[in-house]
């Protein structure tokens, strides 16, 4: 195998598909990525077993087609050092590669391609077409709610439902909730749905920014995995298995208040008051007034912070109180200036809303006046 190629494109490549190499891979031949030059391309693949991921970038020239697997973050440190614009591999049938660029020449040894993982095999696939703007705006706006807690593992992912015209995504640990749906075009024997691990989400969501919003995302679900092929690139992951928990039934009822809040200026005021909220109740307190609300916290041993907000609010004075983390979370993850939070009292969860198909529900805490 010999080929040509730019130094960033090469760098761009090795970028999108190094982060699924594990540094303490269980097998050697997991620590390097595939790559196979055919035409006038470069494919290049990773894999854990779990998540697989692949690219094709743009050759300069392919003289001789072929294929090897060289250590995936040695190679990259290498071509993101070298000096000029320009590099050629070439590998002998040892998979010893020669990589000259410039005056600068470094020789790595490889393992033999034959004894890579096989890429997945899917049968009896269900397909389905999303602009990679619809998906990663979804997973933007949900993912930071996946539980880390690997006791309850169905929880270690988005759950994702094709059903009745819309794509919903849903992630939860617990003690709050994310949920957003989109009009997505299917057929209704295509209807399903499937939970998408976390480490899986993070790629995809990795892939879906390098590629752009205007690409077209194609989705093909099998009995245990998911592929989302973006043209050039292509995420396949193995999926979890298990039932997703009715998250439907935790959604609170019709809201008796609801507060007008200015996302940014909220976030800030809520992270500036969470500097001093007590590490073991860990909560910001929200006092309710009429078109004012109050943020509080405070601690022991360091002292208190205080913070008041102008909003829209014409309910009964009322206090509730939040993990700060949690309640930042969608804040930070959204786009629109203005965001809804609805209530119904001070011991029922809050729900944040905003004017497009999307609610996140947070369990308050219980503190001490």
């Amino acid at each position: 195998m010999k080929f040509r190629i730019t130094k960033e494109k090469f760098v761009d490549g090795l970028q999108q598909v190094q982060n699924v190499v594990s540094s303490r891979a269980t097998l050697p031949i997991l620590s390097n990525v595939l790559l196979e030059a055919d035409g006038n391309e470069l494919r290049l693949t990773t894999t854990d077993l779990d998540v697989v991921v692949s690219c094709r970038i743009d050759a300069e020239e392919v003289s001789r087609p072929g294929s090897t697997t060289l250590p995936a973050r040695k190679l990259a440190t290498i071509i993101r050092e070298l000096p000029a614009e320009e590099v050629t591999v070439e590998v002998n049938d040892d998979n010893s590669a020669r990589i000259t660029c410039g005056n600068s020449f470094f020789r790595i040894l490889g393992l033999s391609p034959d004894d890579y993982p096989p890429p997945p095999r899917f049968e009896e696939v269900k397909e389905f077409k999303v602009s990679g703007f619809t998906l990663r705006d979804g997973l933007r706006k949900v993912a930071y709610a996946i539980s880390t807690d690997e006791t309850r593992y169905v929880l270690n992912g988005v759950y994702c439902q094709f059903k009745e015209g819309k794509l919903t995504l849903v992630a939860t640990d617990g003690r709050r909730l994310a949920m957003t749906d989109a009009d997505v075009e299917f057929p209704e024997s295509q209807e399903c749905s499937v939970i998408i691990p976390t480490k899986a989400v993070n790629e995809l969501q990795r892939v879906l920014k390098e590629a752009g919003d205007k690409a077209d995302v194609r989705i093909r679900i099998g009995p245990k995995q998911i592929a989302f092929d973006l043209d050039r690139a292509l995420l396949v992951s193995k999926l979890i298995e298990g039932n997703y928990p009715n998250f439907r039934q935790v959604i609170p009822g019709q809201a008796k208040q609801r507060v007008t809040l200015e996302r940014e200026a909220f976030l800030q005021a809520v992270q500036r008051v969470s500097l001093l909220a007590q590490d073991k109740s860990n909560s910001v307190r929200i006092a309710f007034a009429r078109d004012n609300i109050e943020i509080t916290a405070n601690s022991a041993d360091i002292g208190e912070a205080k913070e008041s907000m102008a909003v829209k609010y014409n309910g009964p004075d009322m206090a509730i109180a939040f993990n700060p983390e949690y309640l930042q979370a969608p804040f930070r993850n959204l786009d629109t200036d203005e965001v809804y939070l609805d209530l119904i009292d001070e011991v029922s969860p809050g729900v944040v809303r905003i004017n497009t198909p999307f609610l996140y529900v947070l369990m308050p805490m219980r503190v001490s006046q």
